[in-house]
């Protein structure tokens, strides 16, 4: 995220996400181009598949050494983006939405169980069962109802080619003192601290 705005409305938080790099992400990045062609509206600046959100601003290093230690037995994570979807009203999020592959459900269980016994505070968490693994292209939330229809319409659609790749790192990224700060984490290799 770059806008202040958007940095600020992110103060505190955490994430826990995907970077796809190869086919995943240029047909993301086709499918951003074209929905800003049609609307400007906020939007990431760089495609991210999230496996959670967290509010721990306190106990950062804590979570993540929860989440370091699912990496290390977390093997490659595939990723298939078959559809262009939506996320409908009140969150009018235009996504591409991704298959769900053994490897990134059983990531998501496998996180789900590591954090099952912590307090930490998650954000918009839902079951393995619920959750729509995705990559969000633009946030619409403003739009009034008639012109979120006609988008959410012209939008939708199968992708033929199901473009797939797979990921050995996630990403864990936090907000402090509006600026967005990253860490890169191997999955399946051993941290030496």
């Amino acid at each position: 995220m770059t806008s202040p705005a958007q940095l600020a409305s992110l103060e505190g938080q955490q994430y826990l996400v995907l970077r796809p790099r190869t086919n995943v992400s240029d047909v993301y990045r086709a499918e951003q181009r074209s929905a800003l062609g049609r609307m400007d509206a906020p939007h990431p600046h760089t495609e991210h598949v999230t496996l959670r959100a967290f509010h721990e601003p306190e106990r950062r290093d804590e979570l993540l050494a929860v989440i370091r230690e699912w990496a290390v037995a977390q093997r490659p994570i595939e990723v298939v983006a078959e559809a262009v979807d939506v996320f409908p009203t009140p969150w009018q999020v235009v996504i591409l939405r991704l298959r769900r592959t053994p490897s990134i459900v059983s990531a998501y269980s496998n996180l789900s169980a590591a954090l099952e016994t912590t307090d930490f505070r998650r954000l918009d968490e839902r079951s393995t069962a619920d959750w729509t693994f995705h990559l969000s292209v633009i946030y619409a939330k403003t739009l009034a109802p008639a012109a979120w229809t006609e988008l959410s319409h012209k939008s939708r659609r199968s992708l033929s080619s199901r473009p797939a790749e797979t990921i050995s790192e996630a990403e864990f990224v936090w907000y402090e003192d509006g600026v967005e700060h990253a860490e890169v984490i191997p999955l399946g290799i051993p941290a030496f601290r």
